[in-house]
């Protein structure tokens, strides 16, 4: 008589929170030139199906579950959340990013690139900050007096659902940028003063997304 077992596959991040996806990315990266070990160790982390209960799988199931898990490690469509509880106290992301406090731009500067490692906690401590008022969808947030390693660390509790919305949010005003960059310069157009001056203070950060978006 067969054994029934149960496997559940995630289709979305919400249950893996940034602390588990670091590590697995940094455990991943010892297979990576071993196809087999590399699929087993995905199996084992995102589903818990052990070697013992691999070995008895067909290679249709097998098959289905790591096309399921790619495609979520291939989803890039987060919506962007701007707010989020820790602990009982509520947080906004920056609400004018085209001005955002020179002082955190400095420390967001600092990192060589950004990516989703144990540094970005310390980015989402500069940009989300507790909300001191809120009326409908607006809302203030504290004012940026530096980050706190220490504090930081909460964020890597929260989940990827949340860390992957902001992430790629990022990357894609990058891109948005880059753009325009690229046409502005092709139709020979004169810059204006303040997008000028918005540019310049950008090309640090610009560089640094554009490391991450070479990593992925």
């Amino acid at each position: 008589m067969k054994k029934q077992i149960e496997i559940q596959v995630p289709t979305d991040y919400s249950a893996i929170s940034l602390k588990k996806y670091i590590q697995i990315q940094n455990d991943l990266e010892q297979y990576k030139d071993n196809e087999d070990a590399m699929t087993a160790f995905l199996l084992y982390n995102f589903c818990g199906i052990t070697p013992e209960i691999a070995i008895n799988l067909d290679s249709t199931t097998i098959s289905n579950i790591t096309n399921d898990l790619k495609e979520l490690m291939n989803k890039t469509e987060y919506e962007l959340q701007r707010e989020i509880t820790i602990d009982g106290v509520k947080y906004g992301l920056e609400p004018n990013l085209s001005e955002i406090p020179y002082g955190a731009y400095l420390d967001i500067s600092s990192f060589k690139n950004i990516s989703l490692d144990y540094d970005w906690p310390n980015i989402c401590e500069i940009l989300y900050r507790p909300i001191t008022k809120k009326k409908g969808v607006l809302y203030e947030i504290e004012p940026y007096t530096g980050y706190s390693k220490k504090n930081a660390k909460k964020w890597l509790d929260v989940s990827m659902d949340f860390h992957f919305s902001v992430f790629f949010y990022f990357l894609g005003l990058y891109q948005d940028l880059l753009k325009g960059i690229l046409n502005s310069m092709k139709n020979n157009q004169e810059i204006s003063p303040n997008i000028k001056s918005t540019l310049e203070k950008s090309g640090e950060l610009i560089q640094l997304l554009f490391n991450s978006q070479m990593k992925i």
